[in-house]
């Protein structure tokens, strides 16, 4: 059987894929890169955004037009709250809520399969992905996210080790990625933790809702995927400016060549009255910016971005004026704007006051625009310098090589040595 994978949405999702690529491998099923040369599609869905569900449909409908109608079996968020609209479209042979891949399999015809629970590389990209829990336990307004994928679960360290081990022979640099990474270990009692040290904690990096000693950490996780695989650069692809706690904070600081010197964290807004109507209630615009000048006070190059949602529920002027100021007063090197869009199954699509879409457009044309200015000032700021590179990928000729901080450099893949990993000059 050939079988052809597309997937949509975040790197958990791109994660989630690699594991079911590999299951079906492992049955001997043929990985292709064309529908057209495929006997069977698997699809894996996005719900984060209205446009995702649509780009999902279309896809699907294309795939059974094609010459050789190529039957689909589509898994992942949008699957998991499907009322029977992804079902229902031409040549959908199952729909599969979630991503086990056994599930995936016995959709696909496979009987009994027995699947490998490490994933032994990251073929969709030079760089590895390691998801390190999947879930999450808050309730955002505007995120059907949480409904499709359930509760934080947190995987055991000594599973994830093994796992960064076989990754490392692959790839030199491993993401973390998952739904709420921050929240790692919280649900997982495990031998008790180490007792607090002496040195007084960086103002303004503890989380205060973490766990009680005796449940492991995401520093704690870092620290053991450090210590059993030192020469990988480990990054975090996305966690709360609150839940950088202080051995996450130490370990930016002193171990730069282990931990990449950049930091995804979520803002959505920058107005406190917006923060609450989104259920967000676990930090401040004021208790984010703290969190993050700390650090760039104390790291010579930061990478720095962050998820925005213009034009929320409710969002007046001044709220949207204060998330403009908030993200030009921070060292943010790129942004994320996504407009508001309603989810059907999330809490937001309940709330009145929802916004004209031409001033959702403008709004998020402003962020957008001050987004790509940090950018170039970041870039600006670090041409000529000396970077830690990853190479990340490779076309038309040119590598593309990724530095600490998450800036891509390109160079020409005749200069190259075959090294995965060199300092490079920042252009």
């Amino acid at each position: 059987m050939n079988v052809y994978f597309h997937t949509f949405g975040c790197k958990a999702n791109q994660y989630d894929t690699e594991v079911v690529r590999q299951a079906f491998a492992d049955q001997g099923a043929v990985l292709v890169d064309d529908p057209a040369a495929a006997d069977l599609a698997v699809v894996n869905s996005c719900t984060v955004t209205h446009e995702s569900e649509t780009k999902l449909r279309r896809l699907v409908r294309r795939l059974g037009r094609q010459e050789r109608r190529l039957e689909t079996v589509v898994m992942g968020c949008a699957a998991a709250l499907d009322d029977g609209t992804i079902a229902a479209l031409p040549a959908v042979r199952a729909v599969v809520g979630g991503a086990d891949p056994a599930r995936v399999l016995r959709a696909a015809g496979f009987g009994a399969p027995r699947v490998d629970p490490v994933l032994r590389r990251f073929h969709a990209s030079a760089r590895g992905w390691l998801k390190i829990q999947d879930g999450c336990d808050e309730h955002c307004t505007f995120c059907a996210t949480t409904i499709a994928r359930g509760r934080n679960r947190s995987r055991a360290i000594p599973e994830l080790v093994a796992e960064a081990k076989a990754l490392a022979g692959h790839h030199a640099e491993i993401v973390l990625t998952g739904v709420h990474i921050g929240t790692y270990g919280r649900d997982r009692a495990t031998d008790p933790g180490r007792e607090p040290g002496v040195d007084p904690e960086p103002p303004g990096l503890v989380d205060p809702r973490a766990g009680a000693r005796g449940q492991s950490s995401l520093g704690e996780l870092l620290e053991a995927l450090i210590a059993a695989v030192p020469q990988v650069r480990f990054r975090l692809s996305s966690i709360e400016a609150t839940e950088v706690d202080d051995t996450i904070a130490r370990l930016l600081i002193a171990a730069p060549r282990n931990l990449a010197a950049h930091l995804h964290a979520p803002l959505q807004s920058g107005s406190n009255r917006v923060l609450k109507r989104m259920g967000r209630h676990w930090y401040t615009a004021e208790s984010y910016r703290a969190r993050l000048e700390w650090l760039a006070e104390r790291l010579a190059a930061l990478g720095l971005g962050a998820d925005i949602i213009a034009g929320f529920p409710g969002e007046t002027a001044a709220d949207h004026h204060a998330t403009v100021a908030l993200v030009a007063a921070l060292p943010f090197t790129y942004l994320h704007v996504f407009p508001f869009s309603v989810r059907p199954d999330a809490a937001a699509a309940r709330l009145g006051e929802q916004l004209a879409p031409g001033v959702v457009r403008d709004r998020a044309r402003d962020l957008r625009a001050l987004g790509d200015a940090k950018a170039r000032a970041h870039r600006g700021r670090r041409c000529g310098q000396r970077a830690d590179g990853v190479v990340s990928g490779r076309g038309a000729g040119r590598l593309e090589v990724l530095t600490e901080d998450y800036l891509s450099v390109y160079l020409p893949v005749a200069d190259w040595d075959g090294r995965p990993r060199f300092d490079i000059t920042v252009s």
